[in-house]
Parts: C-alpha cells; structure tokens; sequence
C-alpha cells in the first residue's frame, strides 16, 4: 500500500483543502466567506443565469443558495432582478459595490495561489496546470457517460 503522502488522491484533496484553508484565513479579513466569494465569482462568469440555473453550475441545492443570496443581497453586493423569460424566476446581478469586493478576492486568491505554487516554476507550472487540466477532463468526461446512462447522475 502506498503511503498518503505519495498518494495521487490525497495529495490532491489535501492540497485543495490547504488552498481552502489560507484562502479562507486571507477572506475573514474582509468579512466573506468561501461560499460567498464561490457565489460572486459565479455571477461574474455566468452573470444573467437565474437561481436555479446557478445552483445547478454550483452543485449546491437552490435553498442553500438563497441563504447566501439574501446575505449578499442585505451587505449590498447583490440584487435579485425578475427574469424576463419566467417572472416567478429571480435573477442575480452584482452591484457596483461588489466590485471593489471582487477585485480584493482576486488578489487574495492570486497570493494564496502564489503560495501554493512557491518553487514550480516556468515550464514545470505550466505542465502542472495541463496535467490538472487532462485531469478534470478525464473525470467530467466520465461524469457526463454515466449521467446521460442514468447511473450515476445528481
């Protein structure tokens, strides 16, 4: 049996879990949490998509994400629009004070990332991140197989 710290699995789930870990340490400072920051930066990349449709992106249960809406949408950073195609839908936009917000998650998310990576550099990062890459393909390749089966779908 090959010990933990040679594993492929837990090198790579104890390593997610420490860049959780300082990243979450760098975000109290400013007053949101991880799943706050996972909401905003949703919203930025898939901006206009209604809750559902979030939640689904996020893999979280639609309730789950209300909770964090509404303490999104009462700090400011949020507002929830009717969206135009099912009026019984709301759709979450970010405010303009949600800006400043996000570009300090980015920074702090850019030194954690900095950390992380500290000694790998050049070429080695960048095969790092290739590797990385083939990896979650290879998985949501074989997510979307036994999905579209029945077997193994959400």
């Amino acid at each position: 049996m090959q010990p933990p710290e040679r594993s492929f699995g837990f090198l790579l789930y104890d390593s997610a879990r420490l860049l959780r870990r300082d990243f979450d340490r760098r975000a109290r400072a400013i007053g949101l949490t991880r799943a706050q920051w996972s909401v905003l930066s949703h919203l930025v990349r898939y901006g206009g998509v209604n809750q559902a449709a979030l939640a689904d992106l996020m893999e979280i249960q639609p309730i789950t994400l209300v909770r964090l809406l509404d303490r999104l949408e009462e700090a400011g950073w949020i507002v929830r629009m009717a969206d135009p195609k099912d009026r019984r839908s709301r759709v979450p936009q970010l405010t303009d004070k949600a800006r400043p917000v996000l570009d300090r998650m980015q920074a702090l998310a850019a030194e954690t990332r900095e950390l992380a990576l500290t000694g790998i550099e050049g070429e080695t990062r960048e095969r790092l991140l290739d590797a990385l890459q083939i990896i979650r393909g290879n998985l949501s390749s074989r997510e979307d197989e036994t999905d579209s089966t029945g077997t193994h779908g959400r």
